[in-house]
């Protein structure tokens, strides 16, 4: 015989960052929740994210100019949730549980000790709302009666008047990420931002890459920018060679705004003028051109770079005033085109999603009735540093509270 069908007051399908929190925030102000994933494990982007420490938000996020830190086709979205749901309350709710934390730079809060910590402090606040939990359980099929929604999954079938897709996006589909929450907005009819992967290490390939391969594992600080004009962006970040091409917080802030076939400039020494110093150091010097370099970057760095240039393999006061010209203008603007990225399986966040003018910017509800969509799912992507993770807890409190106040009575 199969199972009873249940009820709930409201179905959170994926137990993430987004997910969770949703869950638990509705839970406390009265709703039946049911919070449900394939996966067997909870919360895996949380447990791996800032390197196990979970970077949980950011104290620079501004959420009167969201446009400022996230992207999609109208970032200015954003900014009813997280003007609601600001950093400071999440931080408010992690001293609570007594997790310790630190701020690294720019306004980036990660925890002191582990990200299960977070973890931990999620499935308390489930705990605390009465939220049944069931995991791993797969969504098999998703019917709307006009009125309620019928879910059927791995165990069982359920109804509930409200359902909420927290289920991500595609990036680390080693850890669980799937297609689930694309597949039923157009079952629904609702618009698809076309995805891409993002905050993502960048490729390069043929000649002209092979001598910086040999970098592999070097980091250096730089300027990096994409873009011209007016759709220029720029960031000052450390960038780290990889054998496939580059990576670090550089690389994965400027691959969310780089596009395909276009090039990515970088200043390998910002703030200082390489050729003004090349050209002091020949009056004085008779070091190698590349040893005086390697007073400025790194020695690995100084002789792939020297190698670049013809005429540079001598005592510095012996080099061409025009050799070391071109050695200094392309180390500050090494300008590549890279030929791809490393895809979802390295990338952070999935750029696209639900489109955002399908969505209720207050609810997070969806044209078709008592659908929602939060977190990644959803055509909003912040930068590297915590932001992402804020737009999960401001999308899951609003739309709790949305939950809570469309509650049926009884």
């Amino acid at each position: 015989m199969s199972a009873p069908t249940q009820d709930f007051d409201a179905v959170v399908v994926g137990a993430g960052a987004a997910g969770l929190f949703c869950a638990g925030v509705a839970g406390q102000l009265g709703v039946k929740v049911l919070l449900l994933d394939h996966s067997a494990k909870v919360a895996e982007k949380v447990r791996i994210a800032g390197g196990g420490r979970c970077n949980f938000t950011n104290r620079d996020l501004d959420p009167r100019a969201p446009h400022k830190h996230f992207i999609g086709a109208n970032p200015n979205f954003c900014r009813s949730a997280l003007s609601r749901y600001t950093a400071a309350d999440f931080v408010a709710l992690v001293q609570r549980h007594g997790i310790p934390f630190h701020e690294k730079h720019k306004g980036q809060l990660f925890g002191d000790r582990s990200s299960e910590d977070f973890i931990r402090m999620l499935l308390a606040e489930c705990g605390a709302g009465g939220v049944t939990h069931w995991q791993p359980c797969a969504v098999q099929a998703v019917r709307w009666d006009g009125r309620l929604y019928e879910i059927d999954t791995a165990r069982g079938t359920v109804r509930a008047p409200r359902l909420v897709v927290a289920t991500g996006g595609l990036s680390i589909p080693q850890i669980g990420a799937s297609d689930f929450g694309y597949r039923l907005a157009q079952q629904f009819g609702l618009a698809i931002v076309p995805t891409r992967p993002a905050l993502v290490p960048l490729t390069f390939e043929g000649e002209g890459w092979k001598p910086y391969a040999q970098l592999a594992g070097l980091a250096v600080p730089v300027r990096i920018a994409t873009g011209e004009r007016k759709a220029s962006m720029a960031f000052d970040e450390d960038l780290l060679f990889t054998h496939r091409g580059l990576s670090g917080p550089a690389v994965l802030q400027i691959s969310t705004y780089w596009q395909p076939g276009t090039p990515i400039r970088i200043d390998l020494l910002p703030g200082t003028d390489v050729a003004a110093a090349l050209g002091d150091a020949k009056r004085r010097s008779r070091k190698l051109v590349a040893n005086e370099l390697a007073a400025l970057v790194p020695e690995r760095l100084a002789d792939a770079w020297v190698q670049q240039v013809p005429g540079l393999d001598r005592p510095v006061n012996e080099a061409a005033d025009k050799a070391l010209a071109a050695l200094g203008q392309g180390l500050a603007r090494w300008e590549l085109v890279p030929t791809g990225t490393e895809g979802y399986r390295k990338a952070e966040v999935t750029a696209g999603g639900v489109d955002t003018r399908e969505l209720s910017s207050q609810t997070l509800e969806s044209r078709q009735p008592g659908l929602y969509f939060i977190g990644e799912v959803v055509d909003v992507t912040g930068w590297l540093g915590g932001y992402n993770f804020q737009w999960a807890w401001a999308s899951g409190w609003a739309c709790a509270q949305a939950l809570a106040a469309t509650r049926l009575p009884g």
